[in-house]
């Protein structure tokens, strides 16, 4: 065990210093339960504890799919924005993201940091403008979720290479510098891009464009593993993990896009129906195009593709009708299928495809809202293209290569920074080691079982 320095002081200082600081935040009263409607009241409770419940979803996901090395250090990065981005929600990130306007030149770039700060004025304030039968602490919360999640997306590009505390740092970085002025942008009535009248009903923009980029700069910086530049296959560490990560995240999605209609309504049993239907569409599409391709199909490939259903509908999701979910979901799955060949071919080494899964797949759900909303769906949206109205779509592609340009360029800087501050990569002797391990002290057990003559063998590899 090596002797700890400052920096391993500092993240415990930090915290403490947070928690002795909130025992002098004032204690206000609660919200008055009879201005609420508790149908609503419910199925947010619920919604937000399904949006909770893709983060560890995605540690199985991404754990399966990694080399047996490194299967729980991946887990790890996943799950600890939990922790991280839960504090720092409280703190200040949502004043960021849906606090009053600041002034001077940052107007309608991100929100004032001292309206709720330390949470002040939300558990009795009163409620979000645009989800007035809910109480705004509920709001947070579930909005809390998809913050959370966002950081542990970009995960799937930089594992297997990436310091953990290097990680954590970015994860506040990203939540506060690029996380936070998309949600303000694109959900806030203040934000530019709310103005300008863009849609993205649950997080085309603000979660899976941001993370997909974010992934992209992350994989330029951090450069290619050992294993990428002799070109040696890596072997997903246990397949049985990514089918129960979709599992969980397909559930929890329901949570993601019908929760965002903010009430047990209409709109959102549309969301929901869509969200199944996409990534229904989007699971076959991307089987049957491998097959197409010359190979078999995979338990791997139709859970890739109903999770780029997922990401492209998400945007889209309260805004278009059920059988036009159908066509994102196909189309969604066979630009992000080529989009991974085209980078299989490249020196970029985005270990689990988060760039064409999530960026493009986020891109490709954008340009669909462009093109198949409608107001018979949802009378607060607007018309697309296959509806009359060429003016809302330009709104989306304006809108998209706002939130692009802005995740990457200021993503790439957090990781330079981070860089600065901290190491980014492990050195070559901690990433041949493997970093469950060198990071984390741990050992993944590998199990396989095999039939023999004499029986069941069942063998075990501390790995």
């Amino acid at each position: 065990m090596s002797k700890p320095t400052f920096k391993n002081y500092a993240p415990f200082i930090i915290l403490a210093i947070v928690a002795i600081g909130a025992i002098f935040v004032p204690a206000l009263p609660n919200f008055d339960d009879g201005k609420y409607n508790v149908a609503d009241i419910a199925w947010i409770l619920v919604a937000t504890a399904l949006v909770f419940l893709m983060t560890p979803g995605l540690a199985f996901f991404y754990g399966g799919m990694v080399n047996r090395k490194n299967v729980l250090s991946t887990m790890m990065k996943s799950v600890v924005a939990a922790g991280v981005v839960s504090i720092l929600w409280i703190i200040v990130g949502y004043s960021l993201c849906f606090g009053g306007p600041v002034n001077g030149f940052l107007n309608g770039f991100i929100g004032n940091p001292a309206s709720h700060f330390m949470y002040k004025g939300v558990a009795s304030g009163e409620p979000w403008s645009l989800g007035p039968t809910i109480p705004k602490s509920l709001f947070s919360m579930f909005q809390l979720m998809f913050a959370v999640i966002t950081p542990g997306l970009v995960v799937g590009a930089i594992a297997e290479r990436m310091r953990f505390t290097a990680y954590v740092l970015f994860t506040i970085l990203f939540s506060l510098l690029v996380y936070a002025p998309l949600a303000y942008w694109s959900w806030n009535p203040g934000g530019f891009l709310f103005k300008m009248g863009a849609l993205d009903f649950a997080g085309g923009t603000v979660v899976h464009i941001s993370a997909g980029c974010a992934a992209l700069a992350g994989a330029i910086v951090l450069k290619r593993r050992k294993m990428h530049i002799l070109h040696k296959e890596t072997v997903p560490a246990n397949i049985p993990y990514i089918l129960i990560g979709t599992g969980l995240l397909w559930f929890g999605w329901f949570g993601f896009n019908a929760g965002s209609a903010l009430g047990a309504n209409a709109l959102a049993v549309s969301a929901f129906s869509t969200t199944n239907t996409a990534a229904a569409a989007a699971g076959l599409s991307w089987m049957f195009f491998d097959v197409l391709k010359g190979k078999k199909p995979s338990v791997t490939g139709f859970c890739i593709g109903a999770v780029v259903g997922l990401v492209a509908i998400t945007p889209a999701a309260g805004y278009v009708a059920i059988p036009q979910s159908i066509f994102i979901g196909v189309v969604a799955a066979v630009v992000s299928n080529i989009a991974v060949y085209i980078k299989s071919k490249s020196s970029l080494d985005d270990t689990l495809d988060v760039f064409p899964c999530h960026g493009i797949g986020g891109m490709v759900g954008m340009l669909m809202t462009g093109i198949f909303a409608t107001k018979a769906v949802n009378s607060a949206g607007a018309n697309g293209l296959a509806y009359g109205n060429a003016a809302f779509f330009f709104t989306q592609v304006k809108a998209m290569l706002c939130a692009v340009s802005y995740s990457f360029i200021a993503s790439f800087l957090i990781f330079k920074v981070v860089n600065f501050i901290v190491p980014l990569r492990v050195s070559d002797i901690e990433e041949e080691k493997g970093l469950d391990v060198s990071q984390h002290d741990e050992k993944y057990m590998h199990v396989s079982m095999s039939v023999t003559e004499e029986g069941l063998a069942i063998e075990k590899a501390e790995l």
